[in-house]
């Protein structure tokens, strides 16, 4: 189990992004974020830590002394803090991305 991938429980829903919410709900209690990346975007970078569900697609991040390769239904937990900064590249067509997030 990679450091950055967070496990959790399957759990049923109608849809994958109420499954996360669900699943955020009951695990973290936080503010919720919907983001979605195209492969034709400039690779993203994020300097605030958070947890997030890969929903669809093919994500990689790369982080200060490794990548990850992150796959549909992943969960991952990007380290908090400014010092951090990861750069997110897409690699399928789009890449939704439900973050969780401090309130």
């Amino acid at each position: 189990m990679s450091r950055y991938k967070v496990d959790f429980d399957p759990i049923e829903w109608d849809s994958p992004i109420e499954g996360a919410r669900q699943k955020a709900a009951v695990s973290f209690g936080r503010k919720l974020r919907l983001v979605e990346y195209s492969r034709s975007m400039p690779i993203h970078w994020c300097d605030k830590g958070h947890f997030g569900y890969i929903l669809e697609g093919r994500l990689e991040i790369e982080f200060e002394n490794e990548t990850h390769v992150f796959e549909q239904g992943d969960g991952v937990c990007i380290p908090d803090g400014s010092e951090h900064e990861h750069r997110a590249k897409v690699l399928s067509d789009v890449a939704r991305v439900f973050f969780v997030e401090e309130d």
